[in-house]
C-alpha cells in the first residue's frame, strides 16, 4: 500500500552544496527514520532532547521541523517494502535525515538498507568522532589520550555488494573467465566478491578529510590501508590520497617523510601532518599509542573495523554518533546496530543518536545547541545518571531510556 508524506507547512529544506550547508532556514525540515529494534525508542528520545537544546539555545527563533519517513520493518508492515519508493523520493528531495539502526540479516535475505540509503544520497564520507569522556570505563590505561575522527569512504569497496554465491551461474561465469582469460585458478566452491576502489571516489573522500582537518584545527591525517597486499586497490587508495594532499592542500600539509628529512622530526607550526599506516599496524597503534593519531582516513571496510575498535577503546560503542556526508546530502545515525533483545524494554542508551544530532547541528552551524548536548552528556556521566550499559560498571542504579533523556534535559536547564 503506498504512503503519502505531508511536509511541515512552516518548514523549509536545507540546501547543501559541495558538502557545505549553504542555506539553513530557521525552521529546517529534517527527515527521520525510527529504525528497527531499539531504534524507535532511542530516536524518539534523541529528538526530544535535541529539541530542548535548540529551544534553550535559541528560544522560539529556531526549531527543527521533523518529518517521519518509513524504512525497515515499519515500512514493510505498512507498504510491503523495506525501502518504498515514496521514502526514496522524500530522501532525494529533502536530503537531510536522522536514521535509527536498521536490521541487515547475515548470510542472506535483503541487502543492507543502511548502505542503500548512503548510496542513494551519495554520502561518500562517513564521519565518526571518538573522544573519551571522563567517567566511562575504558580498557586503556590512559583513555584521556583518545581524540580521533574516523573518516571512512562510504560508497566504494566491498560494501558495494558485488558478490555471488559459490553455486550461482554468475560465480561459475566469473570463475571460468578468470581461469580462461586471466589464467587465474579459483576453487570451484568459491563465492566471489569484487573489491572496487576508484580514483575519483578516493580523492573526493580524501579532499573531505583534509578540509575537515583544516576547518576543525586537527593535527594530522593518517591514511589507513593494506597496500602491501592489495596493491591496486588499497595501495592505490594510499597513493591517490597523498596526491590530493600534495596537489590541492600543499600550503597546509607536510608529509611524514618531509618532517623527518627537512624539519628534524617536528611538524612545522600551522601544518597538518599527513602520513600513512598499514591497517594491521593501525589496529595495534591505536591501542599502544592513541595520542599519535587524530583524523584517520580509511577505505570502506577498514573504516568500519577501525571505528568499532576505536569506539570500544573509548569505552562504549553506544556513545558514538556518525554522519554520512555527501556533496548535497547528510544522513546522521547511531554507530551501533538494532540490539533487538533490548527492544521495547526502556533500557537502551540513546546517546549515540543524540551525538548524531549533535554532529548535524554542528554541520548546520547551530553550535550553541550542539555544545549544550555535549555538555549535558558529559555532566550526566559525572553525576552518574546513566543507562544500564554504563551503570553496571559504575555500580549505580541505571536510568531507563526515557528517564535518561529527561535527566539530560534537566541538566541542560542548569547549564543554560
Amino acid at each position: 500500500m503506498p504512503v503519502q508524506y505531508k511536509p511541515p507547512e512552516d518548514g523549509e529544506p536545507i540546501v547543501i552544496r559541495n558538502a557545505v550547508f549553504e542555506k539553513v532556514p530557521n525552521k529546517p525540515i529534517v527527515l527521520y527514520i525510527l529504525g528497527d529494534g531499539i531504534g524507535p525508542e532511542i530516536v524518539s528520545v534523541a529528538m526530544e532532547v535535541a529539541d530542548k537544546a535548540v529551544e534553550l539555545a535559541y528560544g522560539s527563533s529556531r526549531q527543527i521541523k521533523w518529518m517521519e519517513v518509513y524504512a525497515g520493518e515499519k515500512a514493510e508492515k505498512l507498504t510491503g517494502n523495506r525501502l518504498p519508493q515514496e521514502t526514496i523520493d522524500a530522501l532525494q528531495k529533502y536530503r537531510v535525515v536522522l536514521k535509527g539502526p536498521l536490521e541487515t540479516p547475515v548470510g542472506g535475505g535483503w541487502r543492507s538498507i543502511n548502505v542503500a540509503i548512503r548510496l542513494l544520497l551519495d554520502t561518500y564520507a562517513n564521519v565518526r568522532p571518538i573522544k573519551y569522556v571522563q567517567g566511562i570505563e575504558s580498557p586503556l590505561k590512559n583513555p584521556e589520550r583518545i581524540d580521533w575522527v574516523i573518516v571512512r569512504e562510504n560508497t566504494d569497496d566491498l560494501y558495494k555488494g558485488l558478490e555471488w554465491t559459490w553455486d550461482s551461474p554468475e560465480a561459475a561465469k566469473l570463475r571460468k573467465f578468470l581461469r580462461e582469460e586471466l589464467k587465474v585458478e579459483v576453487d570451484e566452491d568459491c563465492g566471489i566478491g569484487i573489491k572496487p576502489i576508484s580514483r575519483w571516489r578516493t580523492q573526493r573522500v580524501a579532499r573531505f578529510a583534509y578540509r575537515f582537518a583544516l576547518n576543525n584545527k586537527r593535527r594530522s591525517v593518517t591514511i589507513m590501508h593494506k597496500g602491501n597486499v592489495m596493491k591496486y586497490t588499497e595501495g592505490a587508495f594510499r597513493e591517490w590520497a597523498y596526491e590530493v594532499a600534495l596537489k590541492e592542500f600543499r600550503d597546509y600539509v607536510v608529509t611524514e617523510d618531509e618532517v623527518n628529512k627537512l624539519y628534524g622530526g617536528k611538524v612545522p607550526a600551522g601544518k597538518i601532518l599527513v602520513n600513512d599506516r598499514m591497517a594491521d599496524n593501525m589496529f595495534a597503534q591505536l591501542v599502544t599509542r592513541p595520542e599519535s593519531y587524530d583524523v584517520v582516513l580509511a577505505p570502506n571496510v577498514n573504516g568500519d573495523y577501525i571505528s568499532e575498535l576505536a569506539a570500544s577503546l573509548m569505552g562504549n560503542v553506544g556513545m558514538i554518533g556518525a554522519a554520512n556526508v555527501g556533496d548535497t546530502a547528510v544522513m546522521v545515525e547511531a554507530m551501533h546496530g538494532t540490539a533487538p533483545k533490548y527492544a521495547g524494554k526502556n533500557v537502551a542508551n540513546p546517546t549515540s543518536e543524540i551525538r548524531a544530532i549533535e554532529l548535524l547541528l554542528r554541520f548546520m552551524n547551530w553550535t550553541e545547541a550542539a555544545n549544550l548536548l555535549d555538555k549535558a552528556i558529559t555532566e550526566a556521566i559525572r553525576q552518574r545518571k546513566v543507562t544500564q550499559d554504563i551503570a553496571r560498571y559504575m555500580g549505580v542504579t541505571p536510568l531507563g531510556t526515557r528517564e535518561y533523556g529527561k535527566a539530560l534535559m534537566e541538566i541542560m536547564e542548569t547549564l543554560k
